[in-house]
């Protein structure tokens, strides 16, 4: 079946009247950039979405013409001025997508929480029917008032029936045109959102409405400026969809791929995994290279060698870490540095040193991080504390790093089973924890994704962790894959 390409508007024609600023919200800076801009990443960053439109207010559009200009955004085809109301930008944007079929997904700009799934959810929907809503439950009771002065009650509708409405809604282009073209007719045509406009003149069409979230609020009120930053400090990905063995292969066959840590643990899995869908694999790891994540000479050794070897380098992985326990006035100095180092320098110097060649490939740096990121843990505070500045480091590079091309993200396991956690707490019930393997293969799917910027959370209840598809590794008595991409363990 022909797959119909995929258009996602961003409306963004409003003002920050509420907000209580001239300037209108969707550009107000929040965890670092302007709201919009976080909008169209979340957009730019799904494989489900082919173009991008974006609907500006107008007077503003060369603020956004100039953050397109220094982002990595090349979905985007269109930037237009929006109308004088919701409807009216709606409307502008169906002019501008001309009378070819295909999907549009209507996304405010001022939601710049939107997850992948909802974008993916929203997407699969259309390829059964012609009309799609994003919405959430309503935790709250709600009220239906007096018409005359809102101030006593006239109904409270059942509340398991109620939903709370967000975005993107998505439609066939046929269908969200044939809805305006008839409310234009309509002397009386108001409307809040577009579903409405379909529910009220193409009743005939079904709305599908698929699980929207908590976190893809709306910027509206002074508060909500606050809220979204805070989120964004704790907000995390879910893991991506599952991808093919063939649509792994693709990926990896041909391509360089560097892990340091990776003799034991989870970076071992990683060598095994990539190895086993073709990559070349370069493993650096204390123990059997003698590289020292903590020196810079060895990191650039380890960085020259791969080029020598393959003349590429298209993904890195750091699973190297140190996790020492104890109170932090008790800690000696060695033992301060060597955490320190380990856990925050190494990556540094990796990505300092990788950069370029990356740069090159337009390739992909994965960085691990650990539940105690949110909150320092008592007893290992030096690890909790440089695991939560390793995702600052992502967030930031992926910005600093998005015109070169290059991905950065992040894997966050909750506890896994691995020779460094059982050193640590000893022996744990086995289904406590989280398999080395399983979060293996999803630092494989993460790092070969368009995603950047993402923390990741690898959980048990994971369906994808519950059932894992892949194909077992075959190792060698050397440790090398059989019949796979070749693994150079250096």
């Amino acid at each position: 079946m022909h797959r119909l390409k995929t258009v996602a508007v961003v409306l963004a024609g409003g003002t920050g009247t509420r907000v209580g600023l001239s300037t209108p919200k969707q550009l107000l800076k929040v965890a670092g950039k302007p709201i919009i801009e976080h909008a169209i990443a979340a957009l730019e960053s799904s494989p489900h979405v082919d173009e991008i439109l974006v609907m500006m207010a107008p007077g503003h559009l060369d603020a956004v013409r100039e953050l397109l200009r220094a982002g990595s955004y090349s979905k985007v085809t269109q930037l237009l001025e929006g109308g004088e109301t919701r409807n009216a930008t709606t409307r502008r944007a169906i002019d501008a997508l001309g009378d070819d079929e295909c999907n549009v997904l209507f996304h405010d700009a001022v939601r710049p929480l939107v997850s992948q799934r909802i974008i993916e959810d929203c997407v699969r929907a259309l390829e059964h029917g012609s009309a799609v809503d994003t919405a959430i439950p309503s935790a709250d009771t709600v009220i239906r008032v007096d018409g005359d002065r809102g101030t006593t009650i006239e109904d409270v509708p059942p509340r398991e029936l109620l939903r709370r409405g967000q975005t993107p809604q998505g439609f066939r282009l046929s269908v969200i045109r044939q809805a305006y073209e008839k409310a234009a007719q309509d002397p009386g045509f108001q409307a809040t959102d577009d579903c409405t406009v379909v529910l009220r003149y193409l009743p005939e069409v079904p709305i599908v409405v698929v699980d929207g979230e908590e976190r893809n609020m709306k910027v509206t009120q002074p508060i909500d400026v606050y809220l979204a930053d805070r989120l964004f400090q704790m907000v995390n990905d879910d893991v991506p969809a599952r991808r093919s063995p063939e649509q792994l292969r693709d990926a990896l066959s041909g391509k360089t791929f560097v892990v340091f840590g990776g003799s034991y643990g989870i970076g071992r899995d990683i060598v095994e995994v990539a190895a086993g869908f073709g990559a070349t694999v370069l493993s650096f790891s204390r123990s059997t290279t003698q590289t020292h994540v903590e020196r810079r000479e060895d990191i650039i050794a380890a960085c020259d060698r791969a080029l020598a070897e393959t003349g590429r380098i298209d993904y890195v992985v750091n699973a190297a870490g140190v996790l020492h326990r104890g109170s932090l006035v008790e800690a000696s100095e060695d033992t301060v540095y060597s955490a320190t180092e380990i856990n925050y320098l190494a990556p540094i110097y990796i990505a300092q040193t990788f950069h370029p060649h990356l740069r090159r490939t337009r390739g992909s740096l994965l960085f691990f991080t650990s539940s105690s990121y949110t909150r320092g843990r008592s007893s290992y505070s030096l690890y909790s504390s440089a695991k939560a500045a390793i995702v600052n480091l992502t967030q930031a590079l992926s910005d600093e790093w998005a015109a070169d091309g290059i991905r950065v993200n992040c894997i966050n396991p909750e506890r896994t089973a691995t020779p460094m956690r059982a050193m640590a707490f000893g022996t744990e019930p086995e289904e406590s924890l989280l398999a080395s393997r399983t979060v293996a293969e999803i630092a494989v799917d993460v790092v070969t994704t368009p995603w950047t910027g993402n923390i990741v959370d690898a959980r048990r209840e994971d369906a994808l962790a519950k059932l894992s598809t892949w194909p077992p590794a075959r190792i060698a008595d050397g440790g090398g894959p059989v019949d796979a991409g070749p693994a150079l363990n250096l």
